[in-house]
């Protein structure tokens, strides 16, 4: 086996493409966000490239009844990618019964359980919440699978490096612990780019205007929120920022023009009195997939995952898939329509929240948005909204949204400061939500759970007890 990206992980990779190797067929399970599609995206291209037959699902949470339609179908051997690990318990009752060998590529919290093909950061004293994605692990198979052509299929570092962005795990300005060994396979690979750049999303497609006026995380007075702010700030700077009378994106600048509206950018935010560290998270590392056309969505790794969130959450995940697969024709037209669905739903989303506010707990924060706002984005709209006016950034937020059939699916956020001080949010989703006969999971910093309707109150309770405990 050729030397892979993550050492720790090497042996256990290999023991798990063995596994897959010797399958008559697999069933590929994944999640439904931007690194679950990436993570599916590098299992299945993985796969066919090693001749193993393998069908694909998805699913937007994996709980007993998805486990069982799982089992029911006939394939003997089933590759969970980006989730799996939390329901080890559930799938090993199946797995003893015979049903069907699972191989496990996640880095969610594990249950209270453990399979013999197990592939997860966590077992190995790396961090699955910031260090590896799913995609990442995904990527480590898929190493531990290459059959000799294609890099060593290290050309699929660009899918990881997309679903360890879509997962935030860039949070701080750059990917970092195992994540790096990818970025830099990719780098050798020539898939990808890593440069220092502004860390404003939209550099690719958004005008310039636009690009400034959106850039929510780095509040800038006279500039942030601010769309006639913008076109002031950027008239003077003496730049010919226009082209056939349409605003230039940072895309299509100059390394000397990003230079100047970055420097003045950050003299602007001094003179407003923005906090230090907030202009330093100004700059960061930027990540490039230089196959992809310029000005795209798919050429800068945060627009990518953002594009692909917009599939999947909308039970498109075919489309996103097959846009990670290489189809730049039909999918992409498909996923660049849902994109722009998905965008409006979060600006509507994001309103109601900032117009209704949230109730304000000892230790959490939380809103219920009923049927407002789609579960299948509410956690995005709850990290949206952190910062903004009667939002804390130093309490974990909760989010409800509708279900259906009697349920309610609860979305938390953390941040790493809180991290570092004891916030565990997967804990603290599966305790409060098995308390209520729910179940629940996710990372440190970022978790989910699904509760019977009518427990929210009990629920609160219980999970601001825990958060409570856990910062001591």
């Amino acid at each position: 086996m050729p030397a892979g990206p993550v050492p720790e992980l090497e042996a256990r990779a290999e023991a798990c493409a063995e596994r897959l190797r010797d399958a008559d067929s697999v069933l590929l399970a994944s999640h439904i966000d931007a690194d679950g599609l990436t993570s599916a995206a590098v299992a299945a291209s993985a796969l066919e490239r090693a001749g193993i037959p393998f069908d694909t699902v998805f699913s937007k949470q994996l709980d007993a009844d998805e486990i069982a339609a799982i089992a029911a179908t006939d394939h003997e051997t089933v590759l969970f990618t980006d989730f799996g690990s939390g329901q080890l318990d559930i799938i090993a009752d199946h797995e003893a019964a015979g049903e069907f060998t699972p191989v496990v590529a996640d880095h969610h919290q594990p249950a209270d359980a453990d399979t013999e093909f197990h592939l997860n950061p966590l077992l190995f004293g790396i961090d699955g919440a910031s260090e590896l994605s799913g995609a990442g692990v995904s990527y480590v198979l898929a190493r531990a699978l290459e059959t000799g052509s294609r890099s060593d299929n290290r050309d699929l570092a660009a899918l990881a490096v997309v679903g360890a962005v879509g997962d935030m795990q860039d949070s701080e300005g750059a990917l970092h612990g195992a994540n790096e060994g990818i970025v830099e396979e990719g780098v050798e690979a020539g898939v990808l780019e890593a440069n220092t750049d502004l860390t404003l999303y939209g550099k690719q497609t958004r005008p310039l205007p636009k690009l400034l006026e959106y850039a929510s995380d780095v509040r800038i007075p006279g500039i942030s929120n601010d769309h006639a702010g913008s076109i002031s700030f950027l008239d003077g700077l003496g730049l010919h920022l226009k082209a056939d009378g349409e605003w230039r994106r940072w895309a299509d600048l100059s390394a000397e023009e990003r230079q100047t509206v970055a420097s003045a950018l950050v003299r602007r935010a001094v003179a407003s009195g923005v906090p230090a560290d907030r202009i330093n998270s100004l700059v960061g590392t930027a990540y490039t997939l230089v196959d992809e056309e310029t000005g795209t969505e798919l050429r800068d790794v945060s627009e990518f995952s953002t594009l692909l969130n917009a599939t999947a959450r909308y039970d498109r995940a075919d489309v996103g898939l097959a846009v990670c697969l290489g189809d730049r024709d039909g999918a992409l037209d498909r996923a660049q329509k849902l994109l722009r669905n998905h965008r409006r739903n979060l600006s509507e989303g994001l309103q109601w929240v900032k117009n209704e506010g949230v109730t304000v707990e000892e230790n959490v924060q939380w809103f219920d948005a009923g049927t407002r706002i789609r579960e299948t984005i509410v956690g995005i709209v709850a990290g949206m909204a952190v910062g903004a006016s009667g939002i804390s950034r130093s309490k974990p937020i909760v989010a409800f949204a509708e279900k259906g059939d009697g349920e309610v699916k609860v979305s938390a956020r953390g941040s790493h400061f809180l991290t570092r001080k004891g916030l565990d949010l997967s804990a603290a989703m599966r305790d409060a939500s098995r308390a209520v006969g729910g179940d629940g999971g996710g990372h440190n910093v970022a978790a989910g759970a699904t509760i019977p309707a009518g427990e929210r109150e009990a629920f609160v309770a219980e999970v601001d007890l825990i958060v409570g405990e856990q910062l001591g």
